[in-house]
């Protein structure tokens, strides 16, 4: 089929031309369709925000709870200026979801971020062909090749367990939205898990709307946490080298990240551990998602845009980049820690 597209690049984010909304834009906008809620793809000031049930509480937050959000579920189906518009999971974090937008049978998918293994705790991956796909980036390079999430859990929790048995208190550090209750899920079961409050207050928010998540309890750190001792405790990036993260006794510190699949990371050296858990697809995750969707045309936005471009061209694949300025989830845990 001949390229219809109905999207282009603005100076404020990806604009549906016929639907009249932006999809997770950077600028203020009448209508924003979020797929998730991460900082650096929900922003605040927007007039009206869409995005999946489950992201709601996380959007009240951490924008605003009076802002205006209109909700759907995944496979619902709405028509927005004669575009219709659905959302189907895209298993990167609790709610986050793929944006299907079709228009006089033309057919485009924006993936958001997404992850095609199963963790156990989001709503798992669901394929979406198009005729135009736009795929992050983030780990577009050969190297990435992530375990299945059974397999971290293991690693983890015998981690737990070697420090338990050498008097230690086993520290993971992982972003408060989605790696946090990750990790949460991965060491369930092995000992009492602590969290801190920016990682408590967005739990509340997702067990508001249904979600289970394992028992935990939040750590007032205002307090002595003694009591943590031999225990499992859950910080934010932003707490790493912080006064708070001192106050641990005997502890052990583990960085859950999908960069610590490479090694030598200086930013991370003091770190006693890492597990190269990521919410993101590895190489073979975005290739076969990719391929599978069927799409005519593919976007490359945020990550490797240039290396995994290149490579789907050299493979029969029609693909350009796209400048967007997603991939930054730091943003939204320098807010959240400054705004508490």
């Amino acid at each position: 089929m001949k390229s219809k597209t109905f999207i282009k690049l603005t100076d404020k984010g990806i604009y549906c031309i016929p639907g009249k909304f932006y999809i997770d834009p950077w600028k203020p906008v009448d209508l924003a369709v979020i797929s998730h809620g991460h900082g650096d793809h929900a922003r605040w000031g927007m007039k009206k925000y869409l995005c999946h049930h489950f992201t709601k509480p996380i959007l009240q937050h951490r924008i605003g709870p009076d802002i205006e959000i209109q909700t759907i579920g995944y496979a619902e189906e709405i028509i927005i200026n004669g575009v219709k518009v659905s959302m189907f999971p895209a298993g990167h974090i609790i709610g986050s979801a793929q944006i299907r937008m079709e228009y006089k049978g033309y057919v485009i998918v924006f993936s958001g971020d997404y992850k095609t293994d199963d963790d156990g705790l989001s709503t798992p991956f669901e394929l979406v062909k198009c005729h135009e796909f736009i795929t992050e980036s983030t780990f577009g390079l050969p190297i990435y090749h992530w375990l299945k999430p059974q397999e971290y859990s293991e690693l983890m929790q015998a981690w737990v367990q070697q420090n338990r048995e050498n008097g230690k208190t086993s520290v993971f550090i992982g972003y408060s939205l989605g790696k946090a209750q990750r990790i949460m899920k991965s060491v369930e079961g092995s000992g009492k898990i602590y969290v801190h409050r920016s990682i408590g207050k967005l739990n509340e928010g997702m067990e508001s709307v249904g979600i289970d998540l394992p028992e935990y309890e939040t750590l007032d750190f205002q307090e002595s946490v003694k009591h943590a001792d031999g225990e499992i405790v859950i910080l934010p990036p932003a707490l790493f080298d912080s006064n708070i993260i001192k106050k641990i006794p005997n502890k052990a510190t583990a960085i859950c990240s999908g960069w610590m699949q490479v090694r030598g990371s200086r930013r991370w050296r003091s770190a006693d551990a890492g597990f190269a858990i990521s919410d993101h697809a590895d190489w073979n995750g975005l290739i076969q998602t990719v391929k599978a969707t069927e799409a005519e045309k593919v976007y490359v936005t945020h990550g490797q845009t240039a290396v995994f471009s290149k490579y789907l061209n050299e493979i029969g694949i029609n693909a350009v980049e796209l400048k967007t300025i997603f991939g930054d989830e730091e943003i939204a845990e320098k807010e959240l820690i400054e705004k508490e």
